[in-house]
């Protein structure tokens, strides 16, 4: 099932909604974002880099690391009251305009 951005802040609102102790404060999801980005890292580093899994150590994936950035994402901009869909269009405008010249383009032949 597809899910716009909008679609997915909502799910998200609605999960949070629920607990009393609501959205984390900004600086606490930074924190906890860090701390995603890091557990990435480290996966992409066991499959892709030189530093093996320990025999121990549980089997994440990238998949699942980057679904987790991306709920902390979502819970980050909801609690700021910040449109993820309108901060993307921001974005792609800015590397449509800025960064127009900066790559290579692919040959369209």
């Amino acid at each position: 099932m597809d899910k716009s951005l909008g679609d997915i802040q909502r799910e998200v609102d609605t999960y949070i909604s629920q607990f009393k102790e609501g959205y984390f404060s900004p600086l606490s999801m930074l924190a906890r974002m860090s701390e995603e980005v890091g557990e990435l890292a480290r996966e992409v580093n066991h499959q892709f880099g030189e530093k093996p899994k320990k025999a121990d150590e549980a089997d994440n994936s990238i998949e699942l690391e980057l679904g987790d950035i991306l709920f902390i994402t979502v819970c980050f901009a909801n609690s700021l009251g910040i449109d993820l869909t309108e901060a993307h269009n921001k974005v792609m405008h800015k590397f449509n305009t800025r960064d127009a010249g900066r790559w290579t383009p692919k040959n369209t032949d």
